[in-house]
């Protein structure tokens, strides 16, 4: 075989790392059981869309053209969704496992290259992700027997999602190469992502012309994909409309820049490993040394009154333990660092601080309605996104983490029983995530009262939306709707509340089946990504399309509650045209009641289930870390 036909090889197919990477991960059942989830989300999703565009026994054959185009953008969005949650999930071990120092010295030491190692790495973790965009496409090549779908338009969506999640996993490979991370920037990278999507996504909502994209659209993968999908709602500006440089490209090319720009940063990333990888990353260009330690001394009065000694010390100041040990531990215990407090109450402030700026905006005119109810729906669904991932990132390393250090052993040999261990666990995390999912809670509630008590005498029709109706003899009229729903912050603390407890639950049954931390988390982040994705899809849209069980379904997700609260003239659409806002009002609320109380059923079956199971799956995995 030719030297340079090898040499190529080694960096793809033949490459050791991503051998051992691929062949290792297709053994596990687990990889098999989120390629089953992902597909079943999608099916799920393209039967509800079928089914809810095409009614009765026959259709006609434009019926079943649009009915198949619309199903295409719902299952099309739902993939990129997919594909951005579970990229940061597959690429996590990148950066937990090689960013540990003991692996960088044992593969250094090896004959691989530099670019062997990182190319390794990179292809051999995203060849997961291309597995389950490969697995998809039967499904979409279903769309084509209704038509409305054209080939290029599919094979597009597929370039932009393959894109986002190379960017993605040379992002992850770029972190653990730089030795700068660790176990705990997993979190923070997966976060990152996210908050990423939804600030640029927002931005694009307040900068973009109406029906026109944005600066925003190429650094977007969603807005890429509604550039691409909807010509008339978003469309792109006319070819030599802009005089050519970057405008030219983002605004009358978005799909085609947003690939290119993704392929661009992929090799910038890729580049800037390949040159620090064998001299110790960032960390060892800088020169970075360990951790200095300080000398104890007399704690400091901000420290004190933040429960803390002095920086070094082995002593604190004394606590009041609860009845239930476990559930202090994980509720206090979170708040044991400078850096942890500091970052939670940061949340907390910059939320509360935020919501004000922006009901003092709305109120002084600054903002419209429609931009301040934008900002508010945004505002909202970041903020509950970031809440339910540290609320799951907690969960599935509450057991798990004490296995690995082998806290667990020492909690088992006291009289806590396994109920008590788990009740504290699910008390303790839902105690501790609390105080952040009231800043959500608070925004909408004060955008809700600012609404019913008349904005402080601010003009009242600025305070209203406008349902259109058509009368008799094609005449319009308009029902005055609530630019927020007075009830929202309640709404929104019945559904949040018990959601939150489920992924906790869902994490919790994770970490205590799980070995260690991170195989805990890239599941129960996948599980309840794909479960509540794929519910709160189906509960935004039916929450306009069908009357009365509308509003009821889209009592289902704290995500269609939010925004049924903003925008009800829109969410709330058929129940209000066929009868009125009361009623839609009326059902949202039952709504909201019984998924909580389906969300609080699921919560005590799966933590009676783990009790069962608790001394038997801690048996198995005993000594394992």
């Amino acid at each position: 075989m030719p030297v340079l036909l090898r040499w190529f090889l080694r960096l793809g197919p033949t490459n050791p790392i991503a051998v051992r990477l691929v062949a290792n991960g297709s053994r596990r059942s687990r990889h098999l059981y989120i390629r089953m989830g992902y597909l079943g989300a999608l099916i799920v999703v393209l039967l509800y869309a079928l089914l809810m565009k095409v009614q009765g026994d026959t259709a006609a054959y434009q019926d079943l053209a649009a009915a198949g185009a619309t199903s295409f953008k719902w299952v099309a969005y739902l993939q990129i969704a997919l594909i951005c949650m579970m990229a940061p999930v597959f690429m996590a071990g990148a950066i937990a496992q090689e960013a540990d120092p003991r692996t960088w010295d044992i593969l250094l030491t090896t004959p691989l290259g530099a670019t062997e190692i990182v190319l390794g790495n990179l292809l051999g973790r995203l060849f997961f992700i291309l597995a389950l965009l490969a697995s998809s496409l039967p499904l979409f090549a279903v769309t084509q027997y209704f038509g409305g779908v054209p080939g290029d338009t599919i094979f597009a969506s597929y370039l932009i999602a393959a894109c986002a999640a190379l960017v993605v996993g040379c992002l992850a490979i770029a972190l653990s190469v730089s030795r700068l991370v660790g176990r705990r920037a997993v979190f923070a990278f997966y976060v990152g992502v996210v908050s990423y999507i939804a600030v640029t996504w927002a931005i694009d909502a307040l900068t973009a012309s109406p029906g026109l994209v944005s600066w925003m659209t190429s650094l977007n993968p969603f807005l890429a994909l509604r550039a691409l999908l909807d010509s008339a709602g978003y469309a792109r500006f006319p070819a030599g409309s802009q005089a050519g440089g970057l405008g030219a490209w983002f605004l009358e090319k978005p799909v085609t820049t947003f690939c290119l720009l993704s392929l661009a940063l992929s090799i910038v990333l890729i580049v800037a490993s390949i040159i620090t990888v064998r001299i110790g990353g960032i960390a060892g260009i800088g020169g970075l040394s360990g951790r200095t330690g300080t000398s104890g001394g007399p704690a400091p009065w901000w420290r004190k009154m933040l429960g803390l000694g002095a920086a070094g010390s082995d002593v604190r100041p004394a606590r009041t333990v609860w009845s239930n040990p476990v559930a202090w531990r994980e509720a206090a215990s979170r708040n044991a660092t400078l850096g942890r407090i500091a970052a939670r109450y940061a949340f907390i402030a910059i939320g509360v601080g935020w919501a004000v700026v922006l009901l003092w905006l709305w109120h002084k005119g600054t903002l419209n309605t429609t931009q301040a109810r934008t900002i508010l729906e945004f505002t909202i669904l970041g903020e509950l996104g970031v809440v339910t991932l540290v609320a799951i990132n907690m969960a599935a390393t509450a057991v798990s983490r004490e296995r690995e250090d082998g806290t667990l052993d020492l909690i088992l040999t006291t009289p806590i029983t396994p109920a008590m261990y788990l009740a504290g666990k699910l008390q303790g995390i839902v105690a501790y995530a609390l105080p952040m999912l009231i800043v959500p809670v608070a925004t909408l509630g004060l955008a809700g009262l600012y609404v019913l008590i008349g904005g402080f005498g601010h003009d009242p029709k600025g305070l209203t939306a406008t349902f259109t109706t058509v009368l008799a003899g094609g005449a319009t009229g308009g029902i005055p709707v609530p630019a927020v729903l007075p009830e929202a912050g309640l709404l929104l603390l019945l559904i949040g509340v018990p959601f939150i407890a489920l992924c906790v639950v869902i994490g919790l049954s994770l970490s205590v089946r799980s070995k260690g931390t991170i195989g805990s988390v890239m599941i129960a982040v996948g599980i309840v990504a794909a479960v509540a994705g794929t519910v709160g899809l189906c509960a935004w849209n039916a929450a306009s399309g069908l009357a009365i069980l509308g509003p009821v379904v889209a009592g289902a997700s704290p995500a269609s509650v939010a925004h049924a609260s903003i925008f009800p003239e829109d969410a709330l659409a058929e129940t209000i045209g066929r009868n009125d806002l009361s009623t839609a009002r009326t059902a949202l609320f039952i709504g909201v009641l019984l998924a909580a109380g389906v969300h609080v059923f699921v919560v005590l079956a799966m933590r009676s289930a783990m009790v069962r199971g608790f001394d038997m799956t801690v048996r198995k995995l005993a000594g394992m870390k």
